[in-house]
């Protein structure tokens, strides 16, 4: 399927629609079919590495379609719209994950059929697993967005141990910044220590023992200020 510019307008103005004029929904019957057409094309390649490459030259193909659905805020549910997101994640977009996880979140929406999770376990899972998983020279980059992921699930309910993966997450991210500056390393450590809390096998009893070592030393080496 082509994506002329003039579709790409259409879908646009489309998806901004009132509900009341989407009755026949063609627009995103349109996009339904697109996408699974899509998902056999990702479906038939083995490799994960090339389908992170096909699904990040999809993506803007899908632009159109989401910037209309967030511009018209009506909440409906919408399976495109719901594995953009994902796709976003998947190709460590998270930063541009986000729009559409917020409007998710604030609408209440629900990942298509064929995904178990809700949607704030989803994030949460595969935000951390993106950073734990992925490439350690790039977790730095998704820092902010870890964060804002935090505090968008904070009230989500999900298995302990995904919490935990999400705290893990932004506390390694922190460590991988460059300068990495006392209060960073002390919020990091607060990260790991409620990660342990929430599962004990989460894997940072040695991160936060290392830490901790870092801190001491790091405040024994502090210069004294008298007194006035």
């Amino acid at each position: 399927m082509i994506m002329t510019p003039a579709r790409r307008h259409w879908l646009k103005a489309t998806a901004a629609e009132k509900p009341a004029t989407r009755q026949n929904a063609n627009g995103y019957e349109l996009m339904l079919a697109k996408l699974d057409e899509d998902r056999r094309r990702l479906h038939a390649i083995q490799s994960t590495q090339r389908k992170v490459a096909v699904k990040r030259e999809l993506l803007p193909e899908y632009s159109p379609w989401v910037d209309g659905v967030i511009k018209g805020d009506h909440g409906q549910q919408d399976d495109v719209f719901m594995t953009v997101m994902l796709w976003r994640i998947d190709i460590g977009d998270l930063a541009g994950a986000l729009p559409l996880a917020r409007y998710a979140i604030r609408h209440a929406l629900v990942m298509p059929d064929r995904f178990k999770r809700s949607v704030g376990c989803l994030l949460a899972e595969e935000f951390a697993d993106n950073t734990l998983l992925g490439d350690p020279t790039h977790r730095a980059a998704g820092a902010d967005a870890l964060a804002e992921c935090l505090a968008l699930v904070a009230d989500q309910d999900m298995p302990d141990e995904v919490r935990a993966k999400l705290h893990k997450a932004r506390a390694y991210a922190l460590l991988a910044c460059q300068d990495v500056t006392p209060p960073m390393q002390t919020e990091a450590l607060a990260h790991l220590q409620t990660a342990l809390l929430l599962h004990d096998k989460v894997g940072v009893k040695k991160d936060i023992e290392q830490l901790e070592r870092e801190l001491k030393r790091t405040q024994a080496a502090a210069p004294v200020i008298a007194a006035a």
